[in-house]
């Protein structure tokens, strides 16, 4: 097990090409397996989720080899139909395979999905819309045992969520089924549309991607194509935050100021000021942020929750009070009794957490028990005084692609380290 020294107070400036987006990599990876051919995904992140979206991929009979942040996957053949347990537990969004399984082979049987513990994030949604497509779906024993004997056929969708994953699910298994497909109350994420792009140019018939309503036409079959994977906008908003606690500058290459239209005018009112020019982002932070006001999460266009706990780190070195309330999950402030050995004052009732500036945060030993969560962890270290020891590392590596490699080239002493070994400068 590893875990991350950091001694803080530095001023963190400089320039970063922004990682590919997780939240897209996994359910285009998922879609190869639909294509009787070779997909090239270029700018694939290197992450333990997409090492293990591999793994599944090589495990149901694809043939997959990376090189240099592309990732080439050749599924004319697959020769399985079942995920062992050990690998859908590993993450939660395994789910995503449901779909393309029961498009491309007409049965699918996996354990249900693993992951962070972030409070019920049930499945039913993907299940009803599946059956609704002509699945038959029986759940015994913690396995989803899953037919569609006369293959998918297109229908009219409504969820009563506008639910990320069982919206890639059904254009997934729409892309291949016969007939049309209508979902509405469609999630809207960019993420989306980046892997609707993906299906058209393997020759699927998607329209409305990153609205409210999504029409897919099934295709008797998906060819090869070659995608480059978008921007990470939850990467983005975390090196973004990284700097503005510490005063400092920074430049994103590589990502689409668009995605990010929720998150910049929470900053703007913490005193950050922004300069976009194309796929290019400049950001300079005061010496001393001011407070966020109230962030409300909610589904896109709305804040996002995957930057609730890296915003609230923020608001922790901010003057003032500000105030969180978390729309999407139950569990998710599982960071702030950890923020609290640092020195942050936090009071959290519910889905809503008040956060009292503080005029420092104070280094630490603490522990991530989820990716965001543990973000937030590294960034009060980057901003404390003194050194922190922050330990559940294999949680901030299913989302952050060398992110002390990032920090450290932006003027952050950062190392990763062994568990049982003491740092020394």
């Amino acid at each position: 097990m590893e875990r991350y020294w950091i001694r803080g107070g530095e001023r963190l400036q400089g320039e970063l090409q922004l990682q590919g987006a997780k939240n897209s990599a996994l359910p285009i990876l998922a879609a190869a397996l639909l294509v009787r051919g070779v997909s090239e995904i270029r700018r694939c992140p290197r992450l333990s989720d997409t090492k293990r979206t591999m793994e599944i991929l090589k495990h149901l009979g694809c043939h997959v080899s990376e090189e240099e942040g592309t990732v080439t996957v050749d599924a004319s053949q697959p020769v399985r139909c079942e995920v062992p347990e050990e690998l859908m537990r590993s993450m939660r969004s395994s789910i995503i395979f449901l779909g393309p399984l029961l498009a491309r082979c007409g049965q699918a049987r996996l354990s249900y999905p693993g992951g962070c513990e972030l409070g019920p994030r049930p499945i039913d949604l993907h299940l009803s819309a599946l059956r609704q497509m002509g699945a038959q779906i029986e759940e015994t024993g913690g396995y989803l045992q899953c037919r569609a004997p006369g293959g998918l056929s297109g229908a009219d969708i409504v969820l009563s969520f506008p639910s990320v994953g069982a919206t890639e699910n059904i254009l997934l298994a729409a892309a291949a089924a016969q007939g049309v497909t209508r979902v509405t109350n469609a999630a809207r994420e960019p993420e989306i549309v980046d892997l609707a792009q993906f299906l058209t140019r393997c020759g699927a018939r998607v329209s409305g991607a990153g609205e409210g309503e999504i029409t897919v036409e099934g295709v008797p079959e998906l060819h090869g194509a070659s995608h480059e994977v978008m921007g990470d906008r939850i990467a983005a908003a975390t090196y973004l935050v990284a700097s503005a606690v510490t005063g400092g500058r920074l430049k994103l290459s590589g990502v689409r100021p668009g995605s990010l239209a929720a998150m910049l005018p929470v900053m703007e009112k913490s005193g950050c000021s922004f300069q976009v020019r194309g796929e290019e982002l400049r950001m300079e932070a005061p010496r001393r942020l001011s407070a966020l006001g109230t962030v409300r999460t909610m589904p896109y266009p709305g804040f996002p929750t995957d930057a609730q706990a890296p915003f609230l780190a923020m608001a922790l070195t901010a003057s003032g009070t500000s105030v969180f309330v978390e729309n999407i999950f139950e569990s998710r402030y599982k960071h702030v009794s950890e923020l609290l050995r640092m020195g942050g004052r936090v009071e959290v009732q519910g889905r809503v957490a008040v956060v009292e500036g503080v005029p420092r945060l104070c280094g630490a030993g603490v522990a991530a028990t989820e990716l965001r969560g543990g973000a937030a962890l590294v960034l009060a270290a980057l901003a404390a005084e003194g050194e922190s020891s922050i330990s559940g590392v294999q949680f901030i590596d299913r989302g952050y692609e060398n992110l002390e490699g990032f920090l450290t080239q932006l003027g952050a002493r950062i190392k990763r380290v062994p568990c049982d070994e003491k740092s020394q400068e």
